[in-house]
């Protein structure tokens, strides 16, 4: 029962992207889109090229972002300025869901590989802006990305979180491992379950399952 595993969790970690909002909500189809022209005027490729670097360089470094560093010394800040300017009309208020957040036991943060002020304009749109005690973007990483173990330690390290009362709720399969491996509690949040030893739980409907473990 999901209520029972959750009964030592006082600390919540919740990515944002296709996390606190749906994914069919769409809003990274503009970031996706962004990321292209940036990489189109910035490395002077084709169109087709930069969809397939930006693809590529998310699942080998993790980000689109990191990729760009690496291998091509991409200063992040203007990068991350240009792809999150972005329309929030798709966003739709949630009270449940901040209802939900708010009566959580201890505390509650969001720890997402954009930036804080992206994060709070999204959370601005849900209304849920005002119930995270922090909000973690990939500048508090020192722009390492998760997946990476290092961009863990820096955030939770900067947090004081406490591992074995945390539970972090996460779109991308891949970045709950080394939640896992940390002691934390872990909810892979997507349409279709994915089977790793190191999820917990699968939920597509965040909501509910708040719901669940609440009652």
């Amino acid at each position: 029962m999901p209520q029972n595993a959750f009964s030592h969790v006082n600390e919540w970690v919740f990515d944002l992207d296709n996390t606190l909002y749906p994914p069919e909500m769409r809003l990274f189809d503009q970031i996706e889109m962004k990321m292209r022209s940036y990489m189109v005027d910035t490395l002077g490729i084709d169109d087709t090229e930069a969809n397939h670097l930006r693809k590529h360089y998310w699942e080998v470094h993790g980000t689109t972002l990191a990729g760009l560093m690496r291998e091509h010394g991409i200063e992040p800040d203007p990068f991350l300025t240009a792809v999150h300017d972005i329309s929030f009309e798709a966003l739709q208020p949630d009270p449940d869901l901040a209802s939900l957040i708010k009566n959580l036991p201890g505390r509650s943060i969001v720890y997402t590989n954009g930036t804080k002020p992206y994060a709070e304009q999204v959370l601005a749109a849900r209304g849920l802006d005002g119930l995270f005690d922090a909000i973690y973007g990939i500048e508090h990483a020192d722009y390492l990305p998760k997946p990476e173990r290092g961009a863990f330690d820096r955030v939770f390290g900067q947090d004081g979180l406490t591992h074995k009362n945390a539970a972090m709720f996460e779109d991308e399969v891949r970045n709950l491992e080394v939640p896992h491996a940390m002691g934390l509690r872990t909810v892979h949040v997507a349409p279709e379950p994915i089977g790793h030893d190191y999820v917990h739980f699968h939920t597509y409907d965040l909501t509910a399952f708040l719901h669940q473990i609440s009652t």
